[in-house]
């Protein structure tokens, strides 16, 4: 095997193992949450440790890939995802996992640009863009497979397993990346790294995700809560103030006095929010109050995948014909329509005739806006923008789920514990009164039984699996307004591009990085000549 296809190899290995993870661990969340506890809010911690540092590290990570070299900064970034991942699947309690999932997420935003970075130095001009194809199929097939292979595995032995399971593999990926990979020495002075950008970047996130997860739980009378919302608020506003005036931003806020660049960016934030409200409420619902096994929960993240594979690129091509605007208006109203028919999920649920017809009206608005909205972010932005237009996006898309998940999440556990109390509250006798206080912290869950009397058991069951249909109904109904919002938007666009960037090539959407690589210093290097002579060699 050719050095060259070595790297690709390692790349493609590293990057699909970081895709089956992130996907296959929502379908694990209702597991983890019999074994380890703490609630509805562990659970958003769980999915939410690992998105807040990747949403808040990926920027900073191009840079740091330039200045320390592609091979140190991948290597890093395999051998923490591996040692987060035997934490994981060793935590003996949701604390610990709920830190090594963060750690994955720093080692998976080292991972996604360095990945990138090593195929641009190997490969030549004329065979980076089919290198660079086939890294975004795999990665795809990752997303693809990680439900159904979370599912069977929890199901069959345990969601432990999930994370077991990578450790092999990162060491076969670090032996390819020593084998594959070229080494280059440091480049004084080639990047500057925004390390303090990404530290407020990082916990401002943090403090605003502490309280809106921590809200139902603490209550909005506890210090703790104000605290971290407006420490974390405040923390992103001087982020803001700074990224403003340093001289190497990590996030060039003078993009975003572009319309369509900051108009299709909320897009993208309304859009990739809605995905990770489906992927984190309806996976849960359908477990814990519908009584989908996990094999069959993860069976439908399938739809909305399959269709954004068959149909993205031949959107985004149709897109190219039309003009954008049409498909940034109808798709996002499609993706509200399928999250409006999600309304219709009752305590018991037809996969054919409720989640499939939902999921197939979402998905096709999916695969209408992912491609046009991709190539309208880069389209207005100039060549030398092209790269870190591309990182900003993806950057965004990452941190929407988070911000959605916890959010929402905020309001429908609130919004269920308050019906539990309205209905019940009055029902009960004072010595189940602790049961029904803890059920108010197990959004989607059920009451204890056993500290009922035995006249109110099933009646109090049934109330709370209502209050989890109406709690999710709510949650859908956000996610309706939101991308409602998202399609008005697309009104205010302008038809007119800085550069000619085809939809058709952006099938990947902002996760794939699009048709340039998520740093400005890798899109440099793309476009820069590439002599054998000066392939892993030091510059």
């Amino acid at each position: 095997m050719s050095t060259k296809r070595i790297a690709l190899s390692a790349a493609i290995l590293a990057s699909t193992i970081a895709a089956i993870d992130s996907s296959a661990v929502n379908v694990a969340l209702p597991a983890i949450g019999r074994d380890l506890g703490g609630g509805f809010a562990a659970q958003q911690w769980v999915a939410n440790a690992y998105l807040l540092t990747l949403s808040a590290l990926i920027l900073l990570a191009g840079s740091l890939t330039d200045r320390l070299g592609e091979r140190r900064v991948f290597a890093a970034g395999v051998a923490g995802f591996g040692i987060g991942s035997a934490i994981c699947a060793a935590a003996p309690s949701v604390g610990v996992l709920i830190v090594a999932r963060a750690l994955q997420g720093v080692s998976g935003a080292m991972l996604t640009p360095s990945a990138l970075a090593i195929i641009v130095a190997v490969f030549d001009r004329d065979e980076r863009g089919g290198a660079i194809g086939r890294w975004t199929a795999w990665s795809g097939i990752g997303v693809l497979a990680g439900p159904l292979l979370g599912g069977q595995i929890v199901d069959s032995t345990s969601w432990r397993w999930i994370f077991a399971i990578n450790i092999p593999l990162v060491l076969v990926a670090l032996a390819l990346a020593r084998a594959g990979v070229p080494g280059r020495a440091r480049e004084a002075g080639d990047a500057r790294v925004d390390w303090a950008g990404a530290g407020l970047a990082a916990t401002g996130l943090a403090g605003v995700s502490f309280g809106l997860i921590e809200q139902p739980v603490l209550g909005w009378s506890d210090p703790a809560v104000w605290a971290a919302l407006a420490g974390g608020l405040g923390l992103l506003a001087v982020f803001v103030g700074r990224e403003a005036r340093t001289p190497a931003p990590m996030l060039p806020l003078g993009l975003f006095a572009r319309r369509n660049f900051a108009v299709t960016n909320a897009q993208t934030f309304a859009m990739y929010g809605g995905i990770g409200l489906l992927g984190f409420f309806v996976t849960i619902y359908l477990q814990q109050v519908a009584g989908y096994s996990a094999l069959k929960s993860g069976v439908t993240g399938l739809v909305p995948t399959i269709v954004m594979f068959v149909l993205s690129a031949r959107m985004g091509r149709l897109a190219d014909r039309y003009g954008a605007r049409p498909f940034l208006i109808v798709g996002p109203l499609l993706v509200a329509g399928g999250f409006g028919l999600m309304q219709r999920y009752g305590t018991s649920v037809s996969l054919l005739g409720d989640v499939l017809p939902a999921l197939l009206v979402f998905a096709l608005g999916l695969a209408l806006t992912v491609s046009p909205l991709t190539a309208t972010v880069l389209a207005d932005a100039s060549e030398a923008d092209a790269g870190i237009a591309s990182a900003v996006n993806n950057a965004i898309a990452r941190t929407a789920g988070l911000v959605a998940v916890a959010a929402v999440g905020a309001v429908v556990s609130a919004h269920y514990g308050a019906l539990l109390e309205h209905r019940l509250a009055a029902r009960l006798p004072p010595s189940a009164r602790p049961a029904l206080i803890a059920a108010t912290h197990h959004t989607f869950g059920t009451i204890d039984a056993r500290a009922l009397p035995a006249a109110d058991r099933a009646s109090a069951r049934a109330i709370a699996a209502g209050a989890s249909e109406n709690a999710f109904h709510l949650a859908m109904g956000i996610g309706a307004g939101l991308l409602v919002l998202a399609a008005i938007g697309g009104v205010a666009l302008r038809t007119e591009r800085r550069r000619p960037v085809p939809a058709g090539g952006c099938a990947g959407g902002s996760f794939a990085g699009a048709p340039r690589t998520l740093g400005a210093v890798v899109h440099r290097r793309i476009h820069a000549p590439t002599t054998p002579a000066s392939r892993g060699q030091p510059r």
